[in-house]
């Protein structure tokens, strides 16, 4: 019988190095496919992102008669839900609540309205003669710089060029009243009936969105998105209707100190002009500019009231807005630009009013549900910062 030789232990001992190899090397292999993969899916999200910012606007824009009022009645549901549940803990009906607080913000915007437009009809009748001295004034600014205009006619007809004069035809302003005074109608009888029954709905939308959660930890997230929201948007646009209203006063006293005539429009359309960022106090300024140009003895005298209003403006918008509404509102100026000029492109007017709340809804939004990395995501990294699947293509660290 032959005798078998003991187990060597060094032996039993030595650790499978091809196997532990192996199985390393497979753990890698799918960390980077899934790695690969997350990409790939991050780009096809980032390109389906583009196409519908690119696409938007004509959806929007075709569409406007249904999207307008539904994004205006949304935010004014944001704004005034905290009115109806004020006036729901005082006892009131949920419905009752709802309509008062509609009619209360009907009656506001209506007493805005007549403030600016009453005085206006009045000044319809001097805007002829307004006009008139709006061109002369040019005139005679323009025959100041007629050596300008010399040389560039001794240029075109060296060059060989004249100029040729088009005329397009195109409709009176009572034309153009004409035809979309129907569809503001429509649109504004949508846009209330649309944030009666949300408001009135509040509750029972809350309790759907909350409530109907699989996950507790979704129910969580979704009413601080919610709260977010609404905090940020019914206090944005609180506090700037009172700034704006503080401006509106405080131009309708200078006009009147200065002479001015119809202070109070003035004051109602600088407070108006001023929800919209950037744009609506330049408009502000041209139009005091051309009004006291046509009307005073002199150009220089004519600018002051415009002058005034800028440094008024200056201050208020450098240090009296940032201090009251703090670092929670400040945003980059070329997101707000964007914002208003995209917005508008879709919707005109109304879409650089809604520009300011639409933005704080989104920046609310992705707050809490994460804002996506575009430049890192250009350099290689994850589209979402924090993503536990954006971590599987990175080596782990090594032991300390």
């Amino acid at each position: 019988m032959n005798e078998q030789s003991p187990p060597d232990p060094l032996r039993l001992e030595a650790p499978d190095t091809d196997s532990a190899d192996a199985s390393d090397g497979i753990a890698t292999a799918q960390m980077t496919f899934a790695a690969q993969e997350l990409r790939l899916i991050s780009a096809l999200v980032v390109i389906l992102g583009i196409g519908l910012f690119l696409a938007l606007p004509f959806v929007l824009s075709i569409g406007a008669v249904v999207f307008l009022p539904l994004v205006t009645a949304l935010i004014l549901t944001i704004v005034l839900a905290p009115l109806a549940d004020k006036l729901a803990a005082w006892g009131l009906p949920n419905l009752i609540a709802s309509l008062l607080a509609l009619i209360i913000l009907f009656a506001v915007l209506m007493l805005a309205l007549g403030l600016i437009l009453q005085p206006a009809v009045s000044l319809f009748e001097t805007l002829p003669a307004i006009a008139d001295k709006v061109a002369m004034r040019f005139a005679e600014l323009r025959n100041n710089f007629e050596w300008l205009a010399r040389a560039n006619r001794q240029i075109a007809h060296l060059t060989g060029q004249t100029g040729r004069e088009v005329v397009l035809a195109s409709p009176s302003v009572i034309e153009q009243l004409a035809f979309a005074t129907p569809s503001v109608i429509v649109e504004m009888l949508l846009t209330f009936l649309m944030t009666f029954f949300m408001v009135l709905s509040r509750v029972r939308l809350r309790q759907h969105l909350l409530l109907d959660r699989r996950d507790f930890g979704t129910s969580i997230k979704a009413a601080r998105v919610m709260r977010e929201v609404q905090d940020r948007v019914a206090a944005y646009v609180l506090t700037v209707t009172v700034i704006n209203a503080g401006i509106g006063v405080i131009v309708a006293l200078g006009a009147w100190a200065l002479g001015v005539d119809a202070p109070v429009m003035w004051g109602g359309l600088a407070a108006l002009l001023n929800f919209v960022p950037y744009i609506g106090p330049l408009a502000m300024t041209a139009l005091l500019a051309l009004y006291g140009v046509g009307t005073a003895e002199t150009a220089l005298l004519g600018i002051i009231p415009a002058a005034a209003y800028l440094g008024l403006h200056t201050v208020e918008s450098n240090v009296i807005t940032p201090s009251i509404l703090g670092a929670r509102f400040t945003m980059n100026p070329v997101i707000i630009l964007i914002a208003l000029s995209y917005f508008s492109w879709i919707w005109g007017v109304f879409g650089a009013l809604l520009s300011v709340p639409i933005l704080l809804m989104l920046t609310a939004f992705f707050d809490h549900v994460g804002k996506p990395n575009l430049i890192g995501f250009v350099f290689g990294e994850p589209l979402f910062a924090g993503n536990p699947l954006g971590e599987l293509g990175r080596s782990p660290p090594p032991d300390a």
